[in-house]
């Protein structure tokens, strides 16, 4: 049995029993809290039938379902292993107090050859700290088919977002899945993505890579696609695809404190005009940025971002440009700390002086002789690029390049 229920120190004070006494540790006061809420536990051999407790788990997807009348403010704690078989998010929490289907931080829960769906009539729930991947090999995923829809390749994994209102996902890493990363659709409204870590999805074909980190539509609402660190393995992939068709709606987004780099086009434009874009503090390195496709657009905001392969505004009506770079940086470390997670922050990393180390300012973040990890952004379970107590406020980050993205963990 995979349960992994050992005491953390993320936890202290917080029991593992029904009733939800405090606040959990490393959450913000972003972060709604109802102390009413109930706390639950799921763990890879669980069961529908079963009490829901540490010593009698539910399984994922009955939970994800809402087969057991979950709500707002409950917390469902995701225990470490592997998951496998259909997942389609249904619950639904309220606006004050949100749902939690929550990884424990520390362990690894793992959603494995399957697609995560998140379906109407879904709302105010917050998915925090999964894995989606699969384990299909590299010469698997490809196919002698062109275009986007293939029917010989073996599943597709990621997450679609079909509907969902008010909903955040939070701290997921979803990598090496056949088909995209992310679809976040017209029907999922007010949502967001935050922190996660989005790379090496898609699959080749014989005209060009297909799949994208984050394909995305939105109409009505604010969409969020913030502070996530995005990468793809082939050239036709995007890390941001942000599109449509003259059918498709791109209106009304927000895209901040993102980190992209090594290939793929960061895009934000379509068919039909787009409104309501602001796009601020991405660092990107080997990825060029690009609003508007092709139609006459309405408004947008870019700021504060970093984009040497170029920065490309087309055919907006009212445009505020202000304080992008367009050369990679000398020396320049940059903290984004979570709006959610106090425990964790993204760090991207310019070296364009090609020195061994950049220091990278943690004031604000880490006290002097915390403890800390530093972990490459693309290998989140693997060693540490660095650990230790921070010393003042300062961390020297080893470099071997001219651009480099990672995951910086205050740790017990």
């Amino acid at each position: 049995m995979c349960r992994h229920i050992a005491a953390l120190t993320l936890f202290a004070g917080i029991a593992w029993t029904s009733a939800l006494a405090e606040r959990p540790a490393f959450w913000s006061a972003a972060v709604p809290f109802d102390p009413s809420g109930r706390q639950f536990h799921v763990a890879p051999d669980g069961k529908a039938d079963n009490a829901g407790s540490q010593d009698s788990p539910w399984d994922l997807a009955s939970v994800l379902a809402g087969t057991h009348k979950l709500r707002g403010g409950d917390i469902v704690w995701v225990h470490g292993g592997t998951y496998t078989g259909k997942f389609d998010v249904r619950l639904a929490g309220a606006e004050s107090a949100p749902i939690h289907i929550c990884g424990v931080p520390g362990q690894r829960a793992t959603v494995l050859n399957s697609t995560l769906t998140v379906s109407a009539p879904a709302s105010d729930v917050w998915i925090w700290n999964l894995e989606i991947t699969s384990s299909v090999p590299p010469e698997r995923r490809a196919t002698t088919q062109s275009g986007s829809h293939p029917t010989d390749l073996p599943g597709r994994g990621g997450m679609e977002v079909y509907g969902g209102r008010r909903c955040k996902y939070i701290n997921l890493i979803i990598h090496n899945n056949v088909g995209g990363g992310v679809g976040f659709w017209k029907g999922a409204t007010d949502s967001e993505f935050h922190g996660c870590i989005v790379y090496d999805n898609g699959w080749v074909g014989p005209d060009r890579g297909h799949g994208h980190c984050f394909y995305a539509q939105n109409q009505e609402g604010i969409k969020t696609i913030s502070n996530c660190i995005m990468s793809v393995p082939y050239r036709g992939c995007y890390t941001m695809h942000a599109y449509g068709s003259k059918a498709a709606y791109v209106d009304n987004f927000v895209i901040e404190d993102n980190i992209a780099f090594e290939r793929g086009p960061f895009l934000i434009g379509g068919g039909r005009p787009s409104r309501g874009i602001r796009v601020a503090r991405n660092y990107l390195h080997g990825v060029g940025m690009q609003l508007g496709y092709g139609a006459d657009n309405e408004d947008c905001e870019v700021r504060d971002n970093i984009v040497p392969a170029g920065l490309t505004i087309s055919r907006f009506r009212k445009v505020v440009e202000e304080n992008n770079i367009r050369q990679v940086p000398a020396a320049k470390a940059v903290l984004i700390p979570s709006r959610y997670d106090t425990t964790r922050a993204h760090v991207a990393v310019y070296n364009g002086a090609r020195a061994k180390a950049v220091p990278l300012d943690v004031g604000g973040f880490m006290k002097d002789g915390e403890s800390f990890r530093l972990l490459a952004a693309k290998d989140f379970f693997g060693k540490p690029v660095v650990e230790g107590r921070c010393a003042g406020t300062k961390i020297d980050v080893p470099m071997s390049g001219e651009f480099a993205a990672f995951v910086l963990l205050r740790t017990p």
